[in-house]
């Protein structure tokens, strides 16, 4: 089989040796002769796979002491209405930044809850870059601000300060690097970036931070409900839990999100300095703002795309078209993509240049 190299934005790719477990997982599960996907997940060997799941987040994230692990179904769409509706206090306020499709998505939810400002926003600019200047209204429960704008290739380079409580959909870049767990009351992820397959939502949330809305929060949007049952309150998504725990152990084992860190640095250095130096490219996003999780470029003359176009699929690229909001070419460069990856576009690049 050709190994194709994956730049897709999500489902992305994932560790082999992470995808050759998951796989003998479902065949024969522990030893039982059972398949994973059969067990009861209330079983032993199954709450054993939750708790190592959860511990492994607190370990690799250095999480401190006060926060809990919730693994949860939904997606990071949920997870859009599980913040507002665990920190917007009734008759109080939430404020945002709007960095992109995700970010809006958020906001729109969020005011089906209670009253949201938008305090910064770079639409008028196609999302191309990061505000910088913006104020917290002083009656603001929180601040919420995407991480990474996987769609535009721009990325929060710094954690907002403020006095707030801080809330970060942390979707695409969560494990790519080293964060200060401690500056936020809840972060929430969908797994499919660098964590897992599609199926299961990541939340870090500071447990003090909870209950001080004054409203009834429904048993299965209520982040109290699932703390308190372990993520188990009802039945949990339980193969893609496994294979985030297979992930976890992987990137524990490589050298943690320190290690990780470099290497997506190198990545994206790589593709970035190709970008820049070759005239038929252009980066879509600010410079300083750059994504380095998804790389967003265009052609300088697109009369040059379909020979691009049959030389990237050439060289079994997968996953390179930009999105429809964007046009041009996205290069998710996730956790799991090897620079040998990277090196394979950027000879294509100088490829389609000679």
């Amino acid at each position: 089989m050709t190994k194709m190299h994956n730049y897709s934005a999500g489902p992305c790719i994932l560790p082999q040796e992470v995808l050759k477990k998951a796989g003998e997982a479902i065949i024969n599960f522990n030893g039982l002769n059972l398949s994973l996907l059969e067990i009861s997940h209330r079983s032993k060997d199954y709450v054993e796979v939750m708790n190592k799941a959860r511990s492994l987040v607190k370990e690799v994230l250095n999480v401190p002491d006060g926060y809990q692990i919730v693994y949860l179904g939904g997606g990071a769409s949920l997870g859009f209405l599980i913040s507002a509706m665990n920190f917007l206090k009734v008759g109080g306020k939430g404020a945002y930044i709007n960095t992109g499709t995700w970010a809006s998505k958020a906001i729109k939810e969020a005011q089906l809850i209670g009253d949201v400002e938008v305090i910064a926003n770079s639409k008028e600019d196609n999302f191309n870059y990061i505000p910088k200047s913006y104020h917290v209204p002083e009656d603001a429960d929180y601040l919420h601000y995407t991480s990474n704008n996987t769609i535009f290739g721009t990325q929060f380079k710094s954690i907002p300060e403020t006095d707030k409580m801080l809330i970060c959909d942390m979707s695409s870049d969560i494990f790519s690097k080293p964060i200060d767990v401690s500056k936020f009351d809840l972060i929430y992820a969908g797994a499919q970036k660098n964590l897992g397959p599609a199926g299961s939502t990541l939340y870090i949330v500071k447990e003090e931070s909870l209950g001080l809305t004054g409203r009834d929060i429904p048993s299965m949007l209520n982040l109290q409900t699932h703390i308190a049952k372990d993520s188990m309150f009802n039945t949990p998504p339980v193969f893609p839990i496994y294979v985030n725990m297979l992930t976890l152990e992987w990137l524990k084992n490589l050298g943690g999100v320190e290690k990780m860190s470099q290497l997506n640095r190198a990545k994206a250095d790589l593709l970035y300095s190709e970008i820049d130096r070759n005239p038929l490219f252009k980066g879509f996003a600010n410079i300083e703002d750059r994504s380095d999780m998804n790389v967003t470029f265009n052609l300088s003359d697109n009369s040059n795309k379909e020979r691009f176009d049959q030389l990237w699929k050439n060289a079994n690229i997968n996953g390179l078209k930009g999105h429809r909001s964007v046009g041009g070419y996205r290069a998710s460069i996730y956790n799991a993509l090897p620079i040998e990856s990277v090196q394979v576009l950027v000879d294509v690049m100088k490829q389609l240049e000679q």
